[in-house]
């Protein structure tokens, strides 16, 4: 089933909870190329989350496996790097210390840390806050710096879990620039949750469509916009609506009551 050009392969994989009673996702065949960024979109209980931490290795699946270059998820593993939709960032440390923590952690030597720890800085725009704390930010502000820790350790994989959702509408749709731009500048393989229609068809090379509890991947819709892109001329694109509006269609029945 595997190949060459699969960073990650899902082989029918299922997440079961509760001795079996709850079933997160179930029989999951998913396929994600090298650079590319495939977003999942699902409503809400589908396993999207559940699913994300299995590829990170933070869960096992019940059965089925997961596969990065051709080698089972057993655990967590160097060079993949997980941003959580709540910062986790550590209060009592400075921008500079969240930023290199992990750096820290796998005894990286000094020098390095702080060259890292000053490169990411700078690439998501918070030079000059280094010794600031987290509580001295905006919302959007800290979730950058959770952005730089995971692009720190300058990991081949990203797995990003609704890393925006938690700001407003304006700062979220920077940090969507932002992020297409450190795409382009450094490409990632990339695995992005959401459950905005919008975000997944700006960011997406692909996007995953989920069915309800328990998850399944109903639908792989390619996204043929050029890179780079520019999400203001995207917007306006007919392709654009017509994307949108088939992948509402696709979601609606499982997210109204």
């Amino acid at each position: 089933m595997t190949v060459a050009r699969d960073k990650i392969v899902i082989d029918r994989a299922s997440k079961l909870f509760l001795e079996g009673t709850v079933v997160a996702f179930r029989n999951v065949e998913l396929q994600v190329r090298s650079n590319e960024v495939l977003c999942i979109v699902g409503p809400s209980g589908c396993g999207k989350t559940t699913l994300l931490r299995c590829i990170a290795g933070l869960l096992t699946p019940s059965s089925g496996r997961i596969l990065i270059d051709g080698e089972t998820v057993n655990s967590p593993r160097s060079g993949v790097a997980v941003v959580f939709q709540h910062f986790g960032l550590l209060p009592w440390k400075t921008v500079a210390g969240n930023v290199g923590f992990g750096l820290k952690i796998a005894g990286a030597p000094r020098q390095r840390v702080t060259e890292q720890v000053d490169y990411t800085v700078g690439l998501v725009g918070l030079k000059g806050f280094e010794q600031h704390y987290p509580y001295q930010l905006s919302g959007g502000m800290q979730q950058r710096v959770g952005l730089a820790r995971a692009l720190a350790i300058d990991p081949e994989i990203l797995l990003m879990d609704e890393p925006f959702a938690s700001v407003d509408a304006q700062t979220r749709e920077v940090l969507q620039e932002e992020l297409l731009q450190l795409h382009e500048r450094a490409r990632k393989t990339m695995v992005f949750i959401t459950h905005s229609i919008d975000e997944a068809i700006v960011l997406g090379d692909r996007v995953a469509v989920m069915t309800t509890r328990p998850g399944q991947v109903k639908e792989i819709l390619p996204i043929n916009f050029t890179r780079p892109r520019d999400p203001a001329a995207l917007r306006t694109d007919p392709r654009y609506a017509e994307m949108r509006n088939h992948i509402w269609k696709e979601l609606r029945p499982t997210v109204v009551v």
